[in-house]
């Protein structure tokens, strides 16, 4: 029915209501319009609760946010439990290729919000990693790391 990704697979609720199927949410809790940047962004959400074992309470998801006076909407975002970020993730559609564009996407998005994490996925390829803010240098991981409670 959809594109098959390179994530674990989950449990999913569809719903079809006007000839648009829907997705329902676990974060927003409710159902969300199916597109294919929506498919990898819920897959991406069961990973990191299921996989990673991330809270749903730490977990938000397209949110806004104003970079230099521009409204701009994150895909995913985890929070440290002092409130302080712990990893951002940019979404895209599995037939979008993953560039420099959207690394910098990404890495303006990170000029706000300050996450010691960032991953880029388009539902096939994955990428991880980490900022170095003192030195103003990240480098790439093989994956995140799991939740730990603090």
């Amino acid at each position: 029915m959809f594109q098959e990704l390179n994530f674990p697979k989950f449990e999913y609720r569809f719903k079809s209501t006007e000839n648009k199927v829907s997705i329902f949410d676990v974060i927003r809790k409710k159902f969300i319009i199916l597109q294919p940047e929506e498919w990898v962004r819920q897959h991406c959400v069961h990973y990191l609760i299921n996989d990673k074992k991330f809270p749903k309470s730490l977990i938000n998801v397209e949110k806004e946010l104003t970079i230099n006076g521009l409204k701009k909407r994150y895909d995913i975002v985890i929070f440290n439990s002092d409130g302080s970020i712990f990893l951002i993730v940019e979404c895209k559609s599995h037939n979008i290729k993953i560039d420099q564009t959207t690394f910098d996407q990404i890495a303006r998005y990170n000029l706000v919000l300050n996450a010691t994490y960032l991953m880029v996925t388009n539902g096939l390829n994955h990428y991880y990693c980490e900022m170095d803010m003192e030195n103003e240098r990240y480098s790439f991981l093989k994956t995140i790391p799991d939740y730990k409670s603090n």
